[in-house]
């Protein structure tokens, strides 16, 4: 999946993964983790979704990381901030009060650019990337941050064989192998969410489960 394929979703507004309001897995499981205020929490392929809103208002400093310079535009001017803009290697970086949206490649990022992040929340980044990518970003991911990460991740769960993705299906035993062997997973809920998903039930999608984890450093 190459770069051109986000830039065109961004260009042509096609982006039904955007939430028009706060994750409810992230309000109802974010407390229960027990990280500090002052944490820094990296939030990867993170569009301007409003979970970045939500964490900040719970006094994190949030690290957001996006390959659509279009969506990080968008996140400060809908809501009427005022970045100040700076080259940083790869990535052009947004800064803002709370926020830092660091637009470019994921992989680009280094451990030092992150090295201060001990939470990570991953809403829709791991089924965003097909197999192949997904390897490399699980891996990554385990590279760039401290070993006393903690944090959620939500994945997405049908068959694939009815409806190609993005989003991408993840069944547990795969999020238990990719992120498994660096971090302890702890499965918080698993809940079947066809009803609610008129584009899955038009295609023809029989069932869709989403899952939440807990991820902590073991």
């Amino acid at each position: 999946m190459q770069p051109e394929f986000w830039y065109k979703k961004w260009d042509s507004n096609q982006i039904g993964f955007h939430q028009a309001e706060a994750n409810p897995y992230l309000q109802r499981y974010w407390p229960e983790l027990a990280i500090a205020p002052s944490a820094r929490v990296l939030v990867p392929l993170c569009g301007k979704s409003l979970d970045l809103l939500w964490l900040a208002g719970q006094g994190h400093q949030v690290i957001g990381v996006e390959l659509a310079e279009k969506a990080v535009e968008e996140f400060f001017s809908e809501h009427q901030l005022q970045p100040q803009i700076s080259e940083q290697g790869a990535f052009k970086v947004y800064r803002s009060v709370a926020f830092e949206l660091w637009c470019g490649d994921f992989f680009a990022l280094t451990a030092e650019d992150v090295a201060d992040c001990t939470a990570l929340y991953d809403r829709a980044a791991l089924i965003a990337l097909p197999d192949a990518m997904r390897q490399h970003y699980a891996a990554h991911l385990q590279q760039l941050l401290a070993p006393e990460v903690k944090g959620l991740v939500i994945t997405l769960d049908y068959d694939q064989t009815q409806i190609p993705g993005p989003p991408f299906a993840m069944n547990d035993d795969e999020a238990q192998r990719l992120l498994g062997q660096g971090w302890q997973l702890e499965k918080l809920e698993e809940r079947d969410i066809l009803a609610e998903s008129p584009k899955f039930l038009q295609g023809g999608v029989e069932w869709l489960v989403e899952r939440v984890y807990r991820v902590s450093s073991r």
